[in-house]
């Protein structure tokens, strides 16, 4: 009876342990769970140079960020702990692909948001520019698709069996116009670097005979113009940057004195025409504009209908998710919603 007792508490004592382990593994390893905090707001005349110099407006236009880092139990614990916090999967901060293609995809994000930022600006400046397309980026590549090893995200396809085009509608009308299963050849870059592969077109995800090389793409352009604007962001990728930087190239390129001595933060994309889109965090950016000392925060505004509404994470739009949160945390900030960039420009004009 004593060695079975004996044995009994050891056995507790071992398995004690052994969940002991387990239990700090789980707070000290990283788990399949990212954290997406309240980031920073920074003057863009740090990333922008117009004409070869840095912006010299009175005032500041201000980009916004969110932080978005893997996290351990402790890590988890402590997001959950914290209101302006959100946990999310691995694949809601990924969409399903490594971090190194969403480091990537966020690259190619970033690039399009100051292309069309230039474009934006040149056009409302009246200056004469350039348009150029480059080649389409791969965004994804399925995994029924005959160019998997030869593929990988951010590179940028330019031609296929020496065909070029002017957009990626032409690339696909040229694919779509032979059956499932034919012989390609293409051309594509990778860090500079021109590279070729063959394989045969594939049904595309969802359909049974729509013929593909099965990637995901968005046109890779390219603006320029006499009056040079170049942006250098380093780390930070994304698209939501780009109506701030239209705002701030088009103050240096006209001399319109838009900021008058204000600290104005915003997000939101922008497209070739100027239109404003919807973004993702933006509760945090207004965190972080009021923390900057930002007294007007310019919104994406996307009316709030049912059918609208039933696509957003929070339920909410981003101009009703960011009036919410100044109320909380930057009372005396002044939101804007936009739908434009022309929107913006008669705003500060006007205020």
């Amino acid at each position: 009876m004593a060695k079975a007792t004996h044995k009994k508490r050891r056995w507790l004592k071992i398995s004690g342990i052994i969940v002991g382990i387990l239990m700090l593994l789980v707070l000290v390893c990283p788990l399949p769970l990212y954290a997406e905090t309240p980031g920073e707001a920074d003057d863009l005349s740090h990333y922008i140079k117009v004409d070869g110099k840095k912006p010299k407006l009175d005032g500041q236009f201000m980009i916004t960020a969110v932080y978005m880092s893997q996290v351990n139990g402790i890590g988890a614990i402590m997001a959950w702990l914290d209101p302006t916090a959100s946990l999310m999967t691995s694949y809601e901060a990924n969409g399903g692909g490594s971090s190194a293609d969403n480091v990537a995809i966020n690259k190619i994000y970033m690039d399009s948001a100051v292309n069309e930022a230039k474009a934006t600006a040149y056009k409302a400046a009246k200056i004469p520019y350039k348009r150029s397309f480059n080649g389409i980026y791969v965004m994804a590549v399925q995994d029924n698709s005959n160019f998997k090893k030869a593929l990988k995200v951010g590179d940028t396809i330019t031609s296929v069996d020496n065909h070029h085009f002017k957009s990626a509608k032409g690339f696909q009308d040229y694919i779509r116009s032979n059956k499932v299963g034919s012989k390609l050849t293409i051309s594509y870059e990778r860090n500079k670097k021109a590279k070729q592969a063959t394989g045969k077109s594939v049904a595309l995800a969802g359909t049974k005979k729509l013929p593909g090389i099965g990637i995901a793409l968005t046109d890779d352009v390219s603006v320029s113009s006499a009056r040079k604007v170049s942006a250098n962001m380093g780390d930070i990728g994304g698209p939501s940057g780009g109506l701030m930087f239209s705002l701030e190239m088009y103050d240096a390129l006209s001399n319109q004195n838009l900021a008058a001595g204000r600290k104005i933060a915003g997000t939101g994309t922008i497209d070739k025409d100027g239109n404003v889109g919807e973004i993702g965090g933006i509760d945090k950016k207004v965190i972080v504009a009021h923390e900057a000392g930002a007294k007007i925060f310019f919104a994406p505004y996307l009316k709030p209908t049912k059918s609208n509404l039933a696509l957003e994470s929070d339920g909410l739009t981003n101009y009703q998710l960011a009036v919410k949160t100044a109320k909380k945390y930057a009372p005396n900030m002044k939101i804007v919603p936009l739908k434009t960039f022309t929107e913006a420009v008669k705003y500060l004009q006007t205020h």
